[in-house]
C-alpha cells in the first residue's frame, strides 16, 4: 500500500464487517481481512471494469466468503456494514454518497480530495460526530482524513472550515498547508490584476490565515 492508504488504513476500527466504497484495487479491504480488522469485507465500485481489480486481488477471500464485491453507486447494495470507507472522490459526490445512502454504517472513514468542507456540515446533519478531522501528507499531497461516528454534534464555522482535530492539535502538514495556501495568495496579490472588491477579500483570508500559523 502506498503511504496515503497507511494512514487511511489506520483509523479504521475493529467491525464485523467492513465496506470499501469506490475501492479502486482493494488493497485496504485485503489489510483488513489480513490484520484481523473485520471477519468480513465488501468492495464496491459503480463501475464493474473497476471492480475486477480488486475482485481479483481478493480471489482467495471471496471464495471462503470473507469478501464480497458488489456493483453499487454508493450504498446502494451494500447492506450490512458496521464501518465504511469513501477515499479519493471530490467531497460533492462523497456528499451525494452519504444523502443517498438508505441506510449509513455506525462509523466513517472519509477522505475527500476538495470540498471537505461540505463533507462535514452533510455529516453533521446527517447525525455524526466527528471522531478525528485532520490534515496529512503522503507523495507531496495534502489530504484531509476525516473519522466519523453516529451522535450528535456541532461544528463552529471555523471546524467547518479546518477541520476540528486540526484546530485543537495543529498538526504540521495543516501548518504547512495553510501556509502553502497564504503563499499562493500572496502570489495572487502582487499580480495586481484583481479587482478591489477581490483584492480585499483576499487579503481578508490571508489575514484569517496567518492565525492558524502562529501556534
Amino acid at each position: 500500500m502506498t503511504e496515503r492508504l497507511k494512514i487511511i488504513f489506520s483509523e479504521i476500527s475493529p467491525c464485523k464487517t467492513f465496506a470499501d466504497i469506490g475501492c479502486d484495487h482493494g488493497y485496504i479491504a485485503k489489510a483488513v481481512i489480513e490484520s484481523g480488522k473485520a471477519e468480513k469485507v465488501i468492495v464496491s465500485d459503480i463501475s464493474e471494469k473497476c471492480l475486477d481489480k480488486a475482485k481479483v486481488l481478493l480471489k482467495e477471500e471471496i471464495a471462503e466468503s470473507k469478501a464480497e464485491a458488489v456493483v453499487s453507486d454508493g450504498f446502494d447494495k451494500v447492506t450490512g456494514a458496521d464501518e465504511a470507507l469513501i477515499a479519493g472522490m471530490g467531497g460533492e459526490e462523497i456528499v451525494s454518497i452519504l444523502l443517498n445512502a438508505k441506510r449509513l454504517p455506525e462509523r466513517l472513514i472519509l477522505q475527500p480530495m476538495k470540498n471537505a468542507e461540505k463533507v462535514r456540515k452533510t455529516a453533521v446533519k446527517l447525525g455524526f460526530k466527528t471522531e478525528k478531522d485532520y490534515v496529512f501528507k503522503s507523495g507531496g499531497k495534502f489530504y484531509d482524513l476525516i473519522v466519523l461516528k453516529k451522535g450528535k454534534d456541532f461544528l463552529t464555522e471555523e471546524e467547518i472550515e479546518f477541520g476540528r482535530t486540526n484546530l485543537k492539535d495543529f498538526p504540521a502538514a495543516f501548518t504547512e498547508r495553510t501556509e502553502y495556501n497564504i503563499l499562493t495568495l500572496e502570489k495572487v496579490l502582487r499580480k495586481g490584476d484583481l479587482s478591489e472588491k477581490a483584492m480585499k477579500e483576499t487579503r481578508e483570508k490571508i489575514k484569517r490565515l496567518n492565525k492558524y500559523v502562529k501556534n
